[in-house]
């Protein structure tokens, strides 16, 4: 038996009888939106009293098979077998669907007891066995769940709409399953919409896509802010000439305090050490692949690049470190978002460059030849890999939504061991320093390479089993002591 939902579209039903069980089959079809055709020798006053509320047309006489002409579904409701036999196949000739209220198993469909709570309808079939039990259990079932259950088809009408305009259409369905096993009360207290600030390239609206997608899992709908920062502006000077430590986040977090978002979605890796006092990180994501990649279309890896190549980067940490591994190449500056950087590349402007692996992983692009650098060779920068999304300092209702939503435990106990390191060292996102923390089983290893002002670079490795973010602070102040 497969339940299905069939929508009238102004099709025709016949019912042939006309008695209580007519009378029931005749309700439960006008309730649902048909138009309704009743021939009947003898119609009962019940069936009768809904022909004259509903206004539909009935034939006191003998069934005629002409009778069911443009029926799209037809009731065999007679107490004669041989009749109602004689009505399926006329149906089935027809080519209408066909239910027989004498022999459920001889028809095309039964008709389920239904129940209505708002837009929810609750549908009971017990394979026209036991009609009247049917009709209790889904009584029953409606006064167990009440109007708030109405309430939720609502909320998820209008987040279904949402998924659709917002999302891929690969995204949409984990998302909808997820939703619908929201609790209620959630459900129906979810706000319409919050609004999400992010820069407008393409890999930072597929990051903030992501965290909206999470969000949307619990019946809150984002709208994006796009906001051009003074980075994105400035695409030819150097990151580490620009004037500032939060090149990338400044204007993001404007949109906060002014109140025109209610959330920020940034690359972890761009945060300054120190939010503004009326923000703060309500979840750190779990991690993409934190490592550096070497990129190019012509040279296989790092190592088989010739003396003199020329490797593009604007980041002062990995200039410092390629350099410390290969010092007869040449490090050019190389600003864009990542399709201009692998265009600039794939033109000849450059022999290799170097690319956070996952924005190539999240952006599904790359290079001929794509290798990552193992994260004890070139260390990553701090935060990198993983989303931050920031909110309102006491805005603890949609904190605890998106930390809830987003947060990743082990990734957020990482982030804050490198911060602390980036905040023990004075130093900006821009700075020439690597800290990258990870788990090995509990245990977990701390990679740091910091180049000093008087042109050396210190490196480090420590090792603590950490389980709380007090534990992770100290060992980032502690890889900061080191590095000094």
């Amino acid at each position: 038996m497969l339940p299905i939902s069939l929508r009238p579209n102004g099709r025709r039903a016949v019912i042939v009888g006309g008695g209580n069980v007519a009378a029931r089959k005749a309700e439960s079809l006008v309730d649902a939106g048909f138009p309704i055709f009743v021939v009947a020798e003898r119609i009962g006053d019940g069936l009768r009293s809904i022909l004259e509320a509903t206004g539909n047309a009935h034939a006191q006489r003998a069934y005629d098979s002409r009778d069911l002409h443009d029926a799209a579904l037809v009731v065999a409701a007679t107490d004669a077998s041989e009749v109602n036999a004689r009505i399926v196949a006329d149906a089935r000739a027809a080519g209408a669907l066909v239910c027989d209220a004498l022999h459920p198993a001889r028809g095309d469909f039964t008709m389920a007891a239904t129940q209505r709570i708002g837009e929810l309808t609750i549908s009971v079939d017990s394979s026209g066995n036991a009609p009247a039990f049917s009709r209790r259990v889904a009584r029953e079932l409606a006064g167990n769940l009440g109007p708030s259950y109405a309430d939720a088809v609502r909320a998820l009408a209008r987040m279904r709409d949402y998924v659709k305009q917002t999302f891929p259409a690969g995204e949409r369905a984990p998302i909808l399953r997820a939703l619908a096993e929201r609790p209620i009360a959630e459900l129906v207290a979810a706000p319409a919409a919050v609004v999400c600030a992010t820069r407008r390239s393409a890999l930072a609206t597929i990051q903030s896509r992501a965290v909206a997608a999470r969000l949307a899992e619990r019946g809150i709908a984002s709208t994006l802010l796009c906001v051009t920062t003074a980075g994105d502006r400035d695409t030819q000077t150097p990151i580490d000439r620009l004037g500032s430590t939060n090149v990338f986040v400044k204007e993001l977090e404007a949109a906060l305090q002014e109140r025109r978002a209610d959330y920020a979605v940034h690359s972890a890796k761009d945060l300054a050490s120190e939010l503004p006092a009326e923000t703060c990180i309500a979840a750190i994501s779990a991690r993409e692949d934190a490592r550096d990649a070497f990129c190019s279309e012509r040279y296989a890896s790092f190592d088989s690049l010739p003396p003199g190549a020329v490797v593009g980067t604007s980041s002062p940490r990995r200039r410092v470190q390629l350099a410390a591994l290969r010092a007869d190449l040449r490090y050019e500056p190389l600003r864009g978002n990542v399709d201009t950087r692998l265009r600039k590349l794939a033109e000849g402007e450059y022999d290799a460059i170097v690319l956070a692996m996952a924005g190539l992983n999240r952006l599904k692009t790359g290079a001929a030849h794509v290798v990552p650098f193992p994260v004890d060779r070139v260390v990553p920068a701090v935060g990198q890999g993983a989303l931050a999304v920031e909110t309102r300092a006491g805005d603890e209702w949609l904190a605890g939504v998106v930390r809830d939503a987003v947060n990743d435990a082990a990734s957020e106990l990482c982030v804050n061991c490198e911060r602390a390191a980036l905040r023990g060292l004075r130093a900006g996102c821009s700075a020439p320093l690597g800290i990258h923390a990870y788990f090995a089983a509990e245990v977990m290893v701390v990679e740091g390479a910091y180049a000093r002002s008087d042109g050396t670079t210190a490196r480090v490795r420590l090792e603590r089993a950490i389980s709380t973010l007090a534990q992770a602070r100290a060992l980032g102040a502690e890889v900061a002591e080191r590095l000094t």
